[in-house]
Formats: C-alpha cells, sequence, structure tokens
C-alpha cells in the first residue's frame, strides 16, 4: 500500500465519519423540534410569577454587600 493509496482512505473515512455525524446531528435537532411542538400542545404553560417585592432584609443583604466591596477595596 503507498501513502497515496492511504491518504486517499484516510481522507474518505474521515469525510464519511463527519457526515455521519453531521446527519445524526441534523436528525436529533429535528426531533428535539418536533418533540417541542409535540408537548407544547399538550401541556399549558403557566408564567412564572415573580411578584417578590424588596423587603427590609434584602436592603440590608444590599447594604452589607456594598460595605464589603467597599472594604475590600480599600485594602487592595
Amino acid at each position: 500500500m503507498t501513502i497515496e493509496v492511504m491518504l486517499e482512505q484516510s481522507g474518505v473515512l474521515t469525510l464519511l465519519g463527519m457526515g455521519v455525524v453531521f446527519g445524526f446531528l441534523i436528525i436529533m435537532v429535528i426531533a428535539i423540534t418536533v418533540a417541542g411542538k409535540i408537548i407544547g400542545k399538550f401541556v399549558k404553560e403557566e408564567g412564572v410569577k415573580t411578584t417578590a417585592a424588596p423587603t427590609q432584609k434584602s436592603g440590608e443583604v444590599t447594604a452589607a454587600i456594598g460595605a464589603a466591596i467597599n472594604e475590600y477595596t480599600k485594602n487592595q
């Protein structure tokens, strides 16, 4: 077997392997898209409720974080 034949075979094998992987990825994307649409029809999506009002405790935490940052930058 000559070097040219070996390089040709390795090139064909490389392209074949890349083609198989690329084909699988395309099939996977299509399957996930179809599954998402099918599940979306059966499951009614409820919005996430984010109505947490800021409390006094969160203000204290923010002040503590700010003080820690100031102390850190002052010491650096």
